[in-house]
């Protein structure tokens, strides 16, 4: 069957990201990084590829598995340990560490200069380094120039100059070859650049922003302005490239399961570095206990090693279940203690969040699998005893607090999955705060009445995540706006228990329908009412957010002005805040790792 580049980039995530592309036999063709990986991947499928290799490697592509990671470093990193181990024959790769490129700064020089290496290392100079690419190090030389205004010129220019060149005139460099500058403000400058360059940025962060904080004082608001910039730059470029660690073996696992459905994602991590991910399928039966699944994933695996061997720790989301007997049954069959934590704070929670990412992702992107899709539709038709036509099923959700701000969703899904484009929310306005059943019949009625009167597309099944009482309400709707017949209208409400895979569908004539738990067709109908409820939640909280003000910091617990201010200069703003990670923000003085990541997770809330 035909790599279906549609149906996967339907549901490729957008997040920075390697992937690995492969063959038939299951082979790595070609591996890559990306800023965005569904932006990447999407380049590869246009009508107008021009390049013969990509053509070629495109039409070999049976399969894509994507990793995500926390920043496109990351990826750029873990891209190049899977290329130096894999060999892709679509790669350029890279040669040993002897070529790898450098940043020189020559320190023999009275006024140093910084430039691009790759080679000989020779006395004379400082060398930093080694960068993983080209792009890297010259994107680090580029905020070199903006921040310290280090030359970057030859020699042979440099001693003929006459007047400033055009670095000089875009505030790039300090004009040392005309003698604006002394050789003490430049080697301050150096100092600096070569502070920044070993890690030591919170030094020339704090002297840079007490630099800005006086030019503010002295009402220099321009120069200030230009400073905070500056260390945003810092901020972007000076980031902890967690997938080398200190050393030891790790694996993390992550597990995401639903609609009879599971994904294993395993991180790997081996005498310090990251190896990558790799993805298990169980077979579940329908099952929906992770705890059931994960537990008997980890005697397969851990009683069984792989070539890369028994690591020290493994890092799981909650406790397992006989995790005691699994370490004990591992030391005598294998001789090793294995430690087994959960409770996983810093560098190692964030590593088990790009393991619960991946395995969400590649979860998602097995959902979206055609053959899968077809299979779960054949057994919707069998539900409701007759061919859904069309295949287009929509599905109405509520989300609200307290009544306040409710939105109502209306997602759509056809023949290939999800149609995003054709997705709606409604700003409803009950009545009576938090009557669900008002909303339901708002959104509906105007979902409905607008295709009446606008000719469009009628679903074959219409959804509501509720029981009979939203139905009955959202089938005399139909009914006032002519559409008796058509479409099919089902509830989809959980059971007493409230557990997944016991929901009970409700029919408007009253009958309940209550499929077991690994019945396609429910699986398809809570993938469907799940998005629907995502979606619902997502608009609400949008809507909710509108009223906030701009500076949001002020509702961060534990975060009072000194912090603000604090966090405000280090970073230069708001969003660049927004942007960072939690160990960025625990680099702030005054922040705790644990208050940082309290703050990176109310930012991303």
């Amino acid at each position: 069957m035909p790599f279906d580049s549609r149906l996967f980039l339907s549901s490729c995530s957008t997040l920075p990201g390697v992937y690995q592309m492969l063959d038939r036999d299951g082979a790595v063709l070609y591996v890559g990084k990306a800023r965005d990986l569904k932006a990447r991947l999407s380049s590869y499928f246009v009508k107008t590829v021009a390049a013969p290799k990509t053509r070629a490697l495109v039409a070999r592509i049976h399969d894509i598995q994507t990793t995500v990671t926390a920043s496109e470093t990351e990826a750029l990193l873990l891209e190049q340990a899977l290329i130096k181990s894999l060999h892709p024959p679509y790669n350029i790769l890279m040669r040993d560490d002897k070529t790898y490129p450098y940043i020189k700064i020559t320190t023999a020089d009275e006024f140093p200069r910084v430039a691009f290496h790759r080679g000989q290392r020779r006395p004379g100079a400082r060398y930093f380094g080694p960068f993983p690419g080209a792009t890297g190090v010259r994107e680090t030389l580029n905020t070199l120039e903006k921040v310290f205004r280090l030359r970057n010129c030859r020699d042979s220019f440099f001693h003929n100059r006459t007047r400033p060149c055009l670095q000089y005139e875009i505030r790039r460099c300090t004009g040392p070859c005309v003698g604006l500058v002394s050789t003490d403000e430049y080697a301050v400058q150096v100092r600096m650049a070569a502070d920044f360059l070993e890690g030591r940025d919170r030094a020339v962060t704090d002297e840079l922003t007490a630099q800005m904080e006086q030019a503010s004082q002295a009402l220099e608001f321009e120069r200030a302005a230009a400073l905070r910039d500056q260390i945003a730059g810092i901020r972007a470029v000076q980031q902890k490239q967690y997938v080398d660690t200190a050393g030891g073996d790790v694996d993390v696992v992550a597990i995401a399961i639903r609609h009879g459905m599971a994904v294993i994602a395993v991180l790997m991590i081996r005498q310090g570095k990251m190896l990558g991910i790799r993805n298990w399928q169980p077979d579940t039966r329908g099952e929906e206990d992770g705890q059931v699944v994960l537990s008997a994933f980890l005697a397969h695996h851990y009683l069984q090693p792989d070539d890369a061997g028994l690591p020290d720790e493994v890092i799981l989301q909650d406790q397992a279940d006989g995790s005691e007997a699994l370490a004990e049954a591992v030391r005598q069959q294998q001789g090793k203690r294995l430690r087994l934590a959960h409770r996983v704070r810093g560098e190692r929670r964030r590593w088990l969040m790009m393991a619960q990412q991946n395995a969400e992702q590649t979860l998602l992107s097995r959902l979206a699998n055609r053959e899968n899709i077809d299979a779960r539709y054949a057994a919707l038709d069998e539900l409701l005893g007759k061919p859904l036509q069309p295949r287009r099923i929509e599905c109405f959700d509520i989300s609200h607090t307290g009544g306040e701000k409710a939105v109502a969703s209306c997602v759509v899904f056809g023949s290939d999955g999800a149609l995003k484009s054709d997705y709606r929310r409604f700003n409803v306005s009950p009545p009576v705060g938090g009557d669900d059943y008002a909303a339901m019949e708002e959104a509906v009625r105007r979902r409905y009445a607008r295709l009446r009167r606008d000719t469009g597309k009628l679903p074959g099944l219409l959804l509501i995540d509720g029981g009979k009482g939203q139905v009955s309400r959202v089938a005399a709707v139909l009914e006032e706006l002519g559409f008796a017949d058509e479409p099919v209208l089902l509830g989809i409400a959980k059971g007493p228990s409230r557990k997944a895979g016991l929901e009970v569908l409700c029919r408007p004539d009253g009958v309940q329908l209550t499929p077991d738990a690994d019945n396609p067709a429910l699986h398809l109908l809570q993938q469907v009412r799940d998005e629907a409820h995502r979606f619902a939640i997502t608009g609400h909280r949008a809507r909710r957010g509108k009223a906030r003000s701009q500076s949001s910091l002020e509702d961060i617990p534990g975060v009072g002005a000194a912090r603000r201010r604090a966090l405000l200069n280090h970073f230069g703003g708001l969003q660049p805040l927004r942007n960072a990670s939690a160990e960025e923000i625990s680099r702030v003085a005054g922040i705790s790792p644990a208050l940082a990541l309290s703050i990176y997770d109310w930012l991303h809330a």
